[in-house]
């Protein structure tokens, strides 16, 4: 296996040489470190559970080639044998420098062998969820590990596979074990505690119950890409899609969001928790329309919205003061006294104190937005404006 090991760690470096000349380039994330996946480290797991089997030997650490070229190595946390036709191995997820639910958790694989010709299934363990519900990458039934995981581990395994054949070749390994010529296994994916951590997903939304999901289509976590969030965003735009659902929420946050649901009457798979990410969720919805769909947020982030702002974040700008005087002044308010305010809030209250309507400028701006990144899809598109009591200060919608 020292060949192997020589191998996996000399592209280890090489992969991390990439990935520090791609965030070199960033300034803002220039000191940030890129991390794995869990479907990366469910592939590694996998692989060094194989390869145990095959040679008899748990090894110290394991390589695996991910989507894009790179071959990073990974540290082994547990291997062990649990009999002559399962092992398992488990791998310590590291994010790098990402805010993942999941970073520090302890990814587990266990590999038991079948019959020659069945191939390789895939099991839900322990934190694991199931699919339940329609609209996503997998049919209801299906353990939670993604398409791009499978492929991972699908592929990790053939390495294993090729790699204990090299090590027998080179050895002339007379007792070497009998060698597959395809792995035939069935490969059990478990996080202990992710039952616990994925209540704090969208996956009991989504229809994914009991654990996480097995995520991860480079293999790589990019520090605040939120990538795991717009994909969220995008399932759940599917599940709702697949439900036949006639009317769906983005809300900007849990106050908003239940203030809509409130309103509406709106079903738990019809609430899409955008966050500051709105131009993720329009422009998803362009080419994936729903007949309805209501954006719900406090004032400030939809005024952002309203100036043409696609990410919310308080990071990517502030709200300027003089366009919302404009939009106050072409709906009657009085622009001079919006102007002089220091945030959206305090020129609610000073709207309010004058007997005038800031809400609704700001709701008929985001639509108006909405519309443009929307273009002609065939969505009826709406705005609610909810304060931080979960009081509906404006409510404005295209025609039916």
């Amino acid at each position: 296996m020292q060949r192997a090991k020589e191998n996996c760690q000399s592209a280890a470096n090489e992969a991390a040489a990439a990935q520090d000349s791609a965030v070199a380039a960033g300034k803002a994330r220039a000191r940030l470190r890129s991390g794995f996946t869990t479907g990366a480290c469910a592939a590694a797991a996998a692989k060094a559970a194989y390869l145990a089997l095959l040679t008899g030997r748990c090894p110290d650490e394991v390589g695996i080639t991910l989507p894009g070229g790179q071959r990073p190595c990974f540290a082994l946390h547990l291997c062990e044998h649990l009999g002559d036709n399962e092992a398992r191995a488990g791998i310590i997820k590291d994010a790098g420098d990402d805010p993942d639910i999941t970073h520090g958790a302890l990814v587990i694989s266990t590999v038991r062998l079948l019959q020659p010709g069945q191939g390789v299934r895939f099991v839900a363990g322990e934190g694991v969820g199931t699919v339940t519900l329609p609209g996503l990458p997998l049919p209801p039934g299906e353990p939670a590990i993604n398409p791009g995981p499978r492929l991972m581990i699908r592929t990790a395994l053939q390495e294993a596979l090729a790699e204990a054949l090299e090590e027998a070749r080179t050895a002339d390994m007379a007792d070497a074990p009998d060698a597959p010529d395809a792995p035939d296994v069935a490969v059990e994916i478990s996080i202990p505690g992710g039952e616990e951590l994925a209540r704090r997903t969208m996956n009991p939304r989504l229809g994914i119950i009991g654990g996480l999901s097995i995520l991860g289509t480079t293999g790589i976590v990019r520090p605040y890409s939120c990538a795991a969030w717009i994909a969220s965003i995008r399932e759940g735009v599917d599940v709702a899609r697949a439900l036949g659902l006639a009317h769906v929420i983005g809300a900007t946050g849990r106050t908003s969001e239940r203030a809509a649901q409130e309103l509406f009457g709106v079903s738990e798979q019809a609430l899409i928790d955008m966050g500051d990410f709105a131009g993720g969720l329009l422009k998803y919805v362009r080419n994936h329309p729903v007949p309805r769909l209501t954006i719900a947020g406090g004032p400030a982030k939809l005024a952002k919205l309203g100036m043409g702002m696609l990410d919310l974040h308080s990071k990517r700008g502030q709200v300027d003061m003089r366009w919302l005087a404009e939009q106050a002044g072409l709906h009657g308010a009085d622009a001079e006294a919006i102007a002089v305010a220091g945030s959206v809030g305090q020129a609610l209250e000073l709207a309010h104190g004058r007997g005038m309507d800031l809400a609704s400028p700001i709701a008929r701006a985001a639509l108006a937005t909405i519309r443009d990144v929307l273009r002609d899809a065939p969505v009826r598109a709406g705005v609610l404006v909810v304060d931080r009591s979960g009081a509906v200060l404006a409510q404005v919608e295209e025609p039916a």
